[in-house]
Parts: C-alpha cells; structure tokens; sequence
C-alpha cells in the first residue's frame, strides 16, 4: 500500500479574534464587550473601549495579512498605524476579508476578496510613497497647503526602533484621547442637567 503524504502545515495561523484569554494581554480591552457579527469600522465615532477592540484585532490580522502573503513595506509598512490613509485602507480590507471567509458566505466570496486585494495592494503602494513612511522610520504624511490656508509644520522623519512598543503607546495615546472626549461629553451633560439631592 502506498504512503499519502500528510498535508503541510501552513507557518502562519488564520487571525483569530480575541477572546477572553486575550484580555490580560492587552489591557485597553475592555472585557464586557459581546462579539458581534462583521460591521464597517467607522474610527471617527468609536469609544474608547471600541478603539482598544479594533486596533489589537486590526493589528493582529495586518500581521497575518503581511506573513501570509509576503508583503514588502512597500505595500504594508511597520508604522502603517500612523497614517489615516493606510488605516482607513486596511481596515476595509480585513471586513471585506472578514465577509468573504464567513461560514454563510457563497463559495466564491473569497475570490472575489483575492480580486479587490489585488487593487488594494496598488492602492497601498500609493498610499504608502505618498506618506513616506518607511522600515525604520517615519514621518507624518505631507498635506498640500491650499491658497488662504497658513503653512503646516516643518515634517521630519523619526527613527522608530521597536514597533510593538510604539503601536501600544500610540494605541493607549488614542484610547486616552476617546476617553477624554467622552468623560467631558457627559460631565457638559451633568452640567445641563444636574441631579437634585
């Protein structure tokens, strides 16, 4: 009888989502939030504890994303979480990506995902030169100053030496600013209207 070789394992495990396990390691999470099915991520209007959520689960799967594809920084750069552009870009494609594999999904939803992330990665590569972002460093993107407006800030590059440690501080500088928004929301709310003792 002959031997069947075994499939091979893939390097890279499919992202998973977090679950509570997850919670101790990154603190920003807020515990009591319910797993939902797949909705478009709008960053403007997330809470701080929303915020938390979808930047780990976005990271961890633009790190799948990048290992299981081979993508150069070129297309995916390690500070790709500074440039709203790139965000905005990455994001729609993990919920296009997050649609396409869904159980009740149809059989070709996952071509088609293969079909857009092809654009993407031009879209990406655009995006990327246009920011200037790099390896080891990073600037803000440039922004054209139009006729009336007054003249942005000299732009320099950084040296940026460990990413994961400044993902989290980026991470926990976002939360920090979403949670400050909204604990000043309510505290006007409190002002109009104020509890009689």
């Amino acid at each position: 009888m002959e031997d069947i070789a075994e499939a091979p394992e893939f390097d890279e495990p499919e992202p998973r989502h977090l679950n509570e396990d997850d919670y101790g390691e990154h603190p920003l999470v807020d515990t009591g939030l319910i797993a939902e099915p797949p909705h478009p991520v709008n960053w403007n209007l997330l809470t701080a504890d929303e915020a938390g959520a979808e930047w780990i689960e976005l990271d961890q799967w633009v790190h799948w994303l990048r290992r299981t594809y081979g993508l150069p920084t070129s297309v995916i750069p390690p500070f790709w979480y500074r440039h709203p552009e790139l965000l905005w870009e990455l994001s729609a494609l993990h919920l296009h990506w997050l649609c396409a594999y869904d159980p009740d999904q149809n059989g070709s939803a996952p071509l088609g995902w293969h079909r857009d992330f092809a654009d993407t990665r031009q879209r990406l590569r655009d995006w990327v030169a246009a920011s200037g972002t790099r390896l080891d460093r990073d600037r803000p993107t440039r922004q054209t100053t139009w006729p009336g407006e007054e003249p942005g800030p000299a732009i320099d590059d950084v040296v940026l030496t460990d990413r994961s440690a400044d993902f989290e501080a980026f991470v926990a500088t976002d939360v920090a600013r979403r949670q400050a928004a909204e604990d000043e929301f309510y505290a006007s709310l409190d002002d109009e209207h104020p509890t009689e003792d």
